[in-house]
């Protein structure tokens, strides 16, 4: 049997934000979802997380060593954010895991009940690295017990990469400096490491598999611009190492596909 372990990131929010309505409707859509291929490939919850986010972990996650440090480790930053660091997250992962496939998902992203299924069927077709981009959908269902209406919205296609599946195995090679999550650049720096050490490396771009509750760029903000900054600085320098340690000519194209662009022009627009 095929076996897959998916790590969140769970964090204690105020009532004002997304997460807080997020967050209960991801960890119910992950176990909905993993009930519907029990028995046919078998899904792991983990959990990485500060310590004095323990208690909203669902008791049906594992919880990894909490974590010590964020990007406030990492230099100065005008806002007090404290971001964990993208490998440390997968680290945990690597560490707690011995499945053959590993899934990293934003914790505001909440999956369809076909959702491992479909994973496992793009993994049984010789696809060993993908990202599948979510679907947002209206703001108007916002409680756990209204799950069954928010599979039912279509919704529309988002470019933003916040879903994760690659082999475990490939994962030691993978070079993620101190990229942080919860800002720019972070998918850009783990999609390249899925599209260069893959076998078969796919981006589904419009399938019905994931959603997000709104998309209002309310993270858009000058006061995070500092921690966009930084991740910008560490995807430059993993560009350098990547092409260093590899095939010079394949990550150019990889870069080329999947370019860094610069925050501030998009923020304005």
């Amino acid at each position: 049997m095929r076996r897959i372990a998916h790590i969140v990131n769970p964090v204690i929010v105020a009532p004002s934000s997304d997460l807080f309505v997020a967050q209960p409707i991801t960890f119910e859509t992950m176990k909905l979802a993993a009930g519907l291929v029990r028995g046919q490939v078998e899904v792991e919850f983990f959990s990485a997380q500060y310590s004095e986010d323990r208690a909203l972990v669902p008791k049906d996650f594992q919880l990894t060593p909490d974590l010590e440090r964020s990007v406030l480790d990492c230099g100065d930053f005008p806002k007090q954010r404290k971001l964990p660091l993208l490998a440390d997250i997968l680290d945990r992962l690597y560490e707690a895991s011995n499945a053959e496939y590993f899934i990293f998902t934003n914790v505001d992203i909440a999956v369809m009940p076909h959702f491992y299924a479909a994973v496992s069927a793009f993994i049984a077709a010789g696809v060993d690295a993908f990202v599948i981009n979510r679907r947002t959908i209206t703001r108007k269902h916002t409680e756990a017990s209204q799950i069954a209406l928010m599979y039912a919205e279509i919704g529309e296609p988002h470019e933003g990469h916040d879903c994760f599946v690659f082999r475990r195995e490939v994962y030691p090679q993978y070079r993620l400096g101190a990229v942080c999550t919860g800002v720019w650049y972070v998918g850009r720096v783990l999609l390249w490491n899925l599209a260069g050490h893959a076998r078969k490396f796919r981006e589904y771009k419009n399938k019905h598999l994931t959603f997000h509750l709104g998309n209002d760029r309310a993270f858009v903000k000058e006061e995070n611009f500092a921690f966009f900054a930084h991740n910008k600085k560490e995807a430059l320098q993993i560009q350098d190492k990547l092409q260093q340690e590899g095939d010079a000519a394949r990550w150019a194209e990889i870069f080329l596909r999947y370019p860094i662009v610069d925050f501030e022009t998009v923020a304005n627009e």
